[in-house]
Parts: structure tokens; C-alpha cells; sequence
């Protein structure tokens, strides 16, 4: 199985099984994110804790590379610090964007690499890192666009 079988895999996998999926209880920052080239809708609800996320949720409906990178963005930043989640979202959008290289430090989120090959799906990919952002920055019931 080369690298690219093993992306396509893991995307699969976190499409058809998305970690850390639903509105989280008690969240205490929220924001919404819209695709609308191609439709994608999520809601990013956490938890933080001080500066650090204790806690993530995403939710909506999108296309699977929306709905896969949702949820390993999840899986990456639960229970990073702040300033460490800022550090994954240049590394992520380097990746997607072709000004870096899957780099093992980022772990399944290198998975990611193969979508630069298709730049209309770069907004797909990258619509939960900005919502996260966004959450992050402006706090309850932020809203963000890929337009």
C-alpha cells in the first residue's frame, strides 16, 4: 500500500466515522461555518479551559472531505493549548495550500495533503480550521464563509 491508498483511507474512514461528531453540552464558544461553493455547513462547538481546549464538537452536513477533516481536526486539537492549535492551522493550511510538504509531526491530519491536488476542494478542507479560528477569536456564536 503506497501513501496516497493510505490517505484515501484514513479520509474514508473519518467520513464514514467522524470523531468527536454532535453539539457539545456545555460548550463555551461556538461558531458556524458555510461553504457555499460547495454547500458545506458545520457548527464547531468547545469547551475552553483557560488556554487550553478541553473539549471539541463539530456538526452539519458537508462533503466527505469537509466531514473527514472536521473530524481529524477534532482529534488534533483536543486538549492542545491555544497557541498550539495556531501553530496546527499554519501548518494545515501550509499543507493544503502546497507551501509545505506532509510532515510526520502532523500525524493523520497529513492525510490532508493529497486534497492541495484539487483546489476547488482547498475551501472543503479548510472550512472547520477557519471556524475553529473564528471560535477561538471572536468567541460565542461567531460566524465564518469561505467566500
Amino acid at each position: 500500500m503506497d501513501l496516497k491508498d493510505l490517505y484515501r483511507d484514513v479520509i474514508l474512514d473519518h467520513n464514514r466515522h467522524p470523531r468527536n461528531f454532535g453539539r457539545l453540552s456545555e460548550e463555551n464558544r461556538v461558531a458556524e461555518g458555510h461553504n457555499p461553493l460547495c454547500g458545506d455547513r458545520l457548527t464547531v462547538s468547545l469547551r475552553l479551559d483557560g488556554e487550553r481546549i478541553a473539549d471539541i464538537r463539530f456538526e452539519g452536513k458537508g462533503c466527505a472531505i469537509s466531514t473527514a477533516s472536521a473530524s481529524l481536526m477534532t482529534e488534533a486539537v483536543k486538549g492542545k493549548p491555544r497557541a498550539e492549535v495556531q501553530t496546527l492551522f499554519q501548518q494545515v493550511h501550509a499543507l493544503l495550500t502546497g507551501g509545505a510538504a506532509a510532515d510526520a509531526a502532523l500525524g493523520k491530519l497529513a492525510a490532508l495533503s493529497g486534497v492541495r491536488e484539487f483546489p476547488a476542494r482547498v475551501k472543503c478542507a479548510s472550512l472547520c480550521w477557519h471556524t475553529l479560528n473564528a471560535a477561538l477569536e471572536r468567541g460565542a456564536a461567531a460566524t465564518v464563509s469561505t467566500e
